[in-house]
């Protein structure tokens, strides 16, 4: 019966896709964090997200830019995937994969604008991440920004501390958060670096 249900499944996909009507691809790939759902639109990569299934907030607002097709398509994020792959295995150290912000405010796109040029290895605040997105006095706005990143670990919200150089939150969790830090620069204090944030170039 499953093998009914996925052939049909496919012979589906594949008329939309003739159709012109598939316009986001989709597929969840294994991680050491473990699986990330990760979307593809015509523009770049619209979402990666933990866990085997999309958000409700996150496939709205895909839909909201793309239309209703999104579809199931391991080869249009076969990219990414690669990438996340080398990263995972200390062999990438910046992604070279197009990203597409476009469906996000003017404000949280520079904020993750700002993010993605922290360098491999290297950490900042909220309140650093505000100043550079050209809204200083907006941290905490910042924070909320980061929180509701569609594309973690792409554009590296992880390594974005609190003011004390404390973790923060992050959206896979902070085991998560720890690891990619700890993956980038070796040992991570458990609450992070208390009093004052260590940098690297």
């Amino acid at each position: 019966m499953n093998d009914l249900v996925t052939e049909a499944r496919e012979r589906l996909v594949s008329r939309a896709r003739r159709a012109g009507l598939a316009t986001v691809g989709y597929r969840v790939v294994d991680s050491p964090l473990g699986p990330l759902w990760i979307a593809v639109g015509p523009k770049g990569v619209l979402a990666i997200h933990y866990g085997a299934e999309a958000p409700e907030v996150d496939l709205r607002r895909i839909v909201r830019a793309y239309g209703p097709g999104v579809l199931p398509d391991p080869r249009r994020a076969d990219a990414v995937a690669r990438e996340l792959d080398q990263y995972f295995a200390g062999r990438r150290r910046a992604f070279d994969v197009a990203v597409d912000l476009s469906p996000l405010t003017d404000f949280q796109r520079r904020i993750l604008g700002a993010t993605a040029r922290v360098a491999f290895g290297a950490v900042s605040t909220y309140a650093g991440v505000a100043a550079r997105a050209g809204s200083a006095k907006a941290f905490r706005a910042a924070g909320q920004a980061l929180t509701a990143n569609p594309l973690p670990i792409v554009v590296p919200c992880h390594r974005i501390l609190a003011s004390d150089g404390t973790l923060g939150g992050y959206a896979g969790g902070l085991d998560a958060k720890r690891r990619l830090l700890a993956l980038e620069r070796g040992d991570v204090p458990t609450g992070g670096w208390p009093k004052k944030a260590p940098t690297r170039s």
